[in-house]
């Protein structure tokens, strides 16, 4: 069987959506096309990004593969028929990075209850402080060149040690293992854009990728960096994945674009991407840009913000509010994040420690801080959420908690507000998507900050 081209499927367009029956004809098409594998490792992300229709597609997967049988299938669909060689073993792991271990229900919520079955023998907890194995890194020189001199140190590529197992070992290089990395395309705070090889050197990488990547981004500037598909960082991972995932793995990215319906709210998958190399990402990466991307008339005075408590724990993760939105937010403005779920500062013990001592209180008193205290410059990652979090005093955040107080809120320098008096003022089973109006005046809401991003032009103009 001939190999495949390297960009398999581009499929998608402003107003397409694909359903659930289109989805898996491109999954079952493009694996029959691979042909048969000893073995697969299916990388998707966790339930923070249960949109991004992943949990679906690994579903999908499994069930062409007879791993598991279908939920949704009628008998005469491919993913039912007889397999031409013998099932591949099939292990999923969730490309966590920094994040907490997905929990029972998470995974029967976002991958199904025949894979929640399998979840022991299955299922792989990325450990990101030990787990994980350097297979190179990117010279200091490109480093500085990448980041103009910001930044003038290596940048180590790791990943999970489970992925670097699927390298090519037989001499005939017929590849016996197939990695498949699934994600959404959606403008990102710390990548520009997400997804494409920062599922594997992010997702499934170690302390010290993920710390340089996460503070090479925040001395960048994350509002230079925000819905940029080309930036320093994605150079960087570029470089890594030219020098060694390409050469080592038979690795496949499949790409969604999902974006809500405008005259709905329902999601709609706008685009289906599966490549191998950077062409599927950049193609992902321009739908995105238009399907995920609103670009206001004029700056917010007043923007409301609501975090579902089953995608958000922390603000690690709920900080979106924030970074999705600040490029819109006016001059001594006021953004209000409405969070039932929250109730901790880090997804990790040790950097909740440190958000709760440090806070978010502005980059020259982060780097300040970071200057004076190892335990920052040891955990750089951290260092860059500060910065991320903070609006430079620029701005005015309220956090309305679920599960966490006043004090602690104030500690880490927002303002706080109690959270059932702010549902009521904003009941956000009535509100709309966009411009709303009360008896303050006008506002802006938004329903899930993680599924774009808001600006106006005078903040996002190109260099």
């Amino acid at each position: 069987m001939s190999e495949p081209p390297s960009l398999f499927c581009a499929v998608g367009s402003e107003t397409t959506s694909l359903s659930d029956d289109d989805l898996r004809q491109q999954i079952d098409s493009f694996l029959e096309a691979l042909g048969a594998r000893d073995d697969v490792l299916i990388i998707p992300p966790d339930f923070t990004r249960f949109h991004s229709q992943a949990g679906k597609l690994t579903q999908m997967i499994c069930e062409h593969y007879q791993f598991i049988p279908s939920e949704t299938s009628s008998s005469d669909t491919p993913s039912t028929k007889k397999l031409k060689s013998s099932p591949p073993s099939i292990q999923i792991l969730p490309a966590l990075g920094t994040h907490a271990p997905m929990t029972q229900q998470e995974i029967k919520t976002m991958y199904g209850k025949q894979l929640a079955k399998k979840q022991d023998d299955t299922f792989i907890v990325h450990e990101w402080r030990k787990d994980v194995v350097t297979i190179g890194h990117a010279p200091a020189s490109m480093v500085r060149e990448a980041t103009q001199g910001l930044v003038d140190q290596e940048w180590p590529a790791q990943l999970n040690r489970k992925v670097w197992d699927k390298r090519r070992r037989r001499q005939d290089k017929k590849p016996e293992s197939l990695v498949l990395s699934i994600g959404q395309v959606v403008p990102h705070e710390v990548m520009g854009m997400a997804n494409f090889n920062k599922n594997l050197f992010v997702g499934t990488g170690g302390v010290e990728a993920i710390n340089l990547s996460h503070f090479i981004g925040a001395v960048h500037g994350m509002e230079r960096m925000m819905g940029r598909k080309d930036n320093p960082l994605r150079a960087i991972l570029n470089y890594a994945s030219q020098e060694f995932l390409e050469k080592q793995l038979d690795l496949w990215y499949i790409l969604t674009v999902v974006a809500a319906d405008k005259d709905t709210g329902d999601l709609c998958v706008r685009g289906l991407y599966i490549g191998r190399d950077i062409e599927c990402y950049s193609k992902a990466c321009d739908l995105s840009l238009k399907v995920n991307f609103t670009m206001l008339e004029k700056p917010v005075q007043r923007m409301v913000t609501y975090l579902d408590p089953d995608e958000f724990h922390s603000t690690w993760l709920g900080n979106k509010a924030i970074y999705r939105t600040r490029m819109a937010m006016a001059d001594d403005g006021h953004l209000i994040v409405l969070a039932p779920g929250v109730k901790r500062f880090g997804e990790d013990a040790r950097v909740d420690d440190l958000i709760r001592k440090y806070g978010y209180k502005g980059t020259p008193a982060t780097m300040k801080a970071m200057e004076e205290n190892q335990e920052l410059r040891d955990n750089l990652s951290a260092v860059a959420h500060l910065i991320h979090g903070s609006s430079e005093g620029r701005f005015h955040i309220t956090y309305c908690p679920g599960h966490l107080t006043r004090e602690e809120i104030e500690q880490a320098g927002f303002g706080f507000c109690d959270l059932e008096q702010m549902e009521k003022k904003y009941d956000v089973q009535k509100l709309k998507d966009g411009w709303n109006t009360d008896e303050d005046g006008p506002f802006f809401f938004i329903r899930n900050p993680a599924l774009g991003l808001w600006a106006v032009e005078e903040r996002f103009q190109d260099e």
